[in-house]
């Protein structure tokens, strides 16, 4: 007998309702490929790229740039003593401005050939540190973290701008028809202050916003269908919604967003077989596991993330955020040791293995790595042992195709609190990631309210060359 179904208001209400499970959000996902009316999901750089995707390691919370990167000789002298007036007044969230410096809270030591200093709480990452360009100078507008948050992710402290990600898969479209463009891997042990709309599509159409993701048998909510729905029944309800949804278009003399819709139907569709081998890690060696902590209770969560972004970027996802901190995360105002011991602990392991991992599997050289947050910390000590938030001056790190390996950029002042030296605002970060995929940021546009709205903004930007390989 036909399976009967309760009468629906809409086609999207239809489709739920009939037990297709097809996942929503994965849906909105993958319209973005066809959102412009083109048959082919990839679309054509504006210039040779020199990366073809990235993967984003965000340390959610803000970790301290003076303990872990880089080294203050002038911090170290005048631990203990409050700022010299010499360095002006300085805005703090808790008025701990005038509190005293507090010196790194381990050493940081030069390591490998390129001299850079790396803290003794990531040993691995010290390692590996001669692949590591490090942007000592990049500056934001805000000490709040959802403000920090969206600057760094939509370049504006305003909530409702499209995303980095989203402006990639609107730039590029996917690499894989089965599979999003974007995807964000959340920390499971909370959410990122600000929430999704750090990961938001903004402005541009919703199906360009980030798909998040996890491991394990259900990747995405309501991807599988009901057990007691066969694969031919879903077939045949898939068919009679195209139907309808082609009758529909017709009789409106063509629709991009239908036209974009009746094909994603078809994507979501394939999805469901693709999205769980994508995040079956079992088929990955032992040693390659264990490259990335996941033998280890302290490293596996993050590890596992890590290396299901390895496995996405090289199936053909452009975009992969993965998120490091729950809801308070590396934001350390009480006790900096304690909170970067932690934090350290958990994701220094991961982080190295993954670029490892990348370069012995022919990866690298078409990847960029990102690793960093919405902001670095204050010198000056918070409650004795923690530290503030601190958006004028901090570290982000490069590494993998495009950028010069072991080279340092910018400067802060002699205690780590201002970009002194090649100062780098957000807008020229993300100039310089659309630059490497190939975007020209003044030229990735998308109409809106009557304006040509880019990522950068209307800012004045600028690709900061000096890092490109």
């Amino acid at each position: 007998m036909a399976p009967t179904f309760p009468l629906a208001t809409s086609r999207r209400q239809f489709l739920s309702t009939a037990g297709g499970g097809l996942g929503l959000l994965a849906l909105k996902s993958l319209l973005a490929e066809e959102a412009r009316g083109s048959e082919s999901p990839k679309q054509q750089p504006h210039i040779t790229p020199r990366v073809k995707r990235v993967i984003w390691l965000f340390m959610h919370g803000g970790p301290s740039h003076v303990d872990l990167f880089d080294y203050k000789p002038e911090l170290i002298r005048l631990g203990g003593k409050p700022i010299p007036d010499s360095f002006g007044e300085v805005m703090t969230r808790r008025k701990v401005a005038q509190n005293p410096l507090l010196p790194p809270i381990m050493p940081l030591r030069q390591r490998g050939e390129s001299g850079h200093y790396v803290s003794d709480l990531l040993p691995e990452t010290a390692q590996v540190a001669d692949d590591l360009c490090l942007l000592h100078s990049v500056c934001g507008d805000s000490v709040n973290h959802p403000q920090s948050v969206y600057q760094m992710n939509t370049g504006s402290i305003l909530m409702g701008r499209p995303s980095v990600g989203s402006w990639v898969a609107y730039g590029l479209g996917s690499e894989n028809r089965d599979l999003p463009a974007y995807v964000v891997l959340p920390d499971p042990g909370g959410g990122v202050k600000g929430g999704p709309p750090a990961w938001g599509s903004g402005f541009l159409p919703a199906t360009y916003q980030g798909i998040t993701m996890r491991p394990g048998n259900s990747p995405l909510l309501n991807l599988k269908p009901p057990p007691q729905i066969s694969d031919p029944q879903q077939r045949a309800t898939l068919d009679l919604v195209q139907q309808f949804n082609r009758e529909h278009l017709t009789a409106r003399d063509g629709d991009d967003e239908l036209a974009a819709r009746v094909r994603a139907y078809e994507l979501a569709f394939r999805m469901q077989s693709t999205a769980p081998e994508l995040v079956n890690i079992n088929d990955e060696t032992a040693e390659t596991q264990r490259l990335y902590g996941l033998d280890e209770n302290h490293t596996k969560s993050f590890g596992q993330r890590c290396l299901l972004a390895r496995r996405m970027i090289e199936r053909g996802v452009r975009f992969v955020q993965v998120y490091s901190g729950d809801t308070n995360g590396w934001d350390a105002h009480n006790d900096v040791t304690q909170n970067h011991t932690q934090h350290c602990r958990a994701t220094d392991k991961p982080v190295a293995g993954l670029l490892r991992d990348l370069k012995r599997r022919g990866l690298w050289d078409e990847t960029l790595v990102i690793w960093g947050g919405e902001f670095g910390r204050m010198p000056m000590s918070e409650q004795g042992k923690g530290r503030d938030h601190n958006p004028w001056g901090y570290t982000v790190w490069f590494a993998g195709g495009g950028v010069r390996a072991g080279m340092r950029y910018g400067a802060t002042d002699a205690v780590g609190l201002r970009a002194e030296e090649k100062p780098l605002p957000v807008r020229d970060l993300h100039a310089t990631i659309l630059h490497l995929l190939g975007l020209k940021f003044d030229e990735l546009t998308y109409y809106h309210n009557g304006l040509e709205e880019r990522l950068t903004g209307p800012a004045e930007a600028n690709v900061v060359h000096e890092v490109l390989a």
